[in-house]
């Protein structure tokens, strides 16, 4: 498998990337909706947001390093049986789901740094507060941090329905682009 996008296919990095986010964002996802209901006493209390602050922080990492990488590698052309608006609402979803997912992680590093304290990433180093002490911010990046990510789930969860789509009904390779495993020459 090639490193770099062609006209026709994903590369590793690419496909690499896809995956990786998903799986970072499902997770974080599941462990911010189990967490916010975990009492003091929990064992769970205090490492679950410590946990999601760190994934949080490394995944801001990866999704600049993914802007880049986009930037750097043009994606595959449509798949020629794709609908013109099948390939706009595409495009439309692909950069909601970036926005998204950017507006979410800075909502969450202003709700941990609000009170102007650093983040932890694992105790390998810390990420300050560029904020310091500012009243009321922890409320409001909340409120946005949680209907932030009950979007990109919904978005997310469009988006797999539309790849499925493509995978069952059009039987095409849009599916297999974005797993490596593409059969059908084109």
């Amino acid at each position: 498998m090639q490193v770099k996008n062609s006209r026709e296919r994903y590369g590793v990095v690419s496909i690499s990337l896809h995956w990786l986010v998903a799986v970072a964002v499902i997770g974080l996802f599941a462990l911010g909706y189990w967490m916010v209901d975990l009492d003091y006493y929990h064992d769970w209390y205090k490492q679950a947001p410590d946990i999601h602050r760190a994934v949080g922080l490394l995944l801001f990492a990866v999704m600049v390093f993914r802007l880049v990488w986009r930037w750097m590698n043009k994606s595959p052309v449509p798949m020629p049986n794709h609908l013109k608006a099948e390939v706009i609402a595409a495009h439309v979803a692909h950069g909601l789901l970036y926005l998204l997912i950017y507006v979410a992680m800075i909502s969450g590093y202003l709700i941990s740094t609000a009170d102007g304290s650093s983040i932890s990433v694992f105790g390998w180093f810390d990420v300050p507060s560029a904020t310091g002490r500012i009243k009321g911010m922890e409320d409001t990046a909340g409120d946005i941090h949680y209907w932030v990510t009950w979007s990109i789930i919904v978005l997310a969860g469009i988006h797999a329905l539309g790849a499925l789509k493509h995978h069952f009904l059009d039987k095409d390779d849009t599916l297999r682009r974005m797993l490596g495993t593409m059969g059908r020459k084109r």
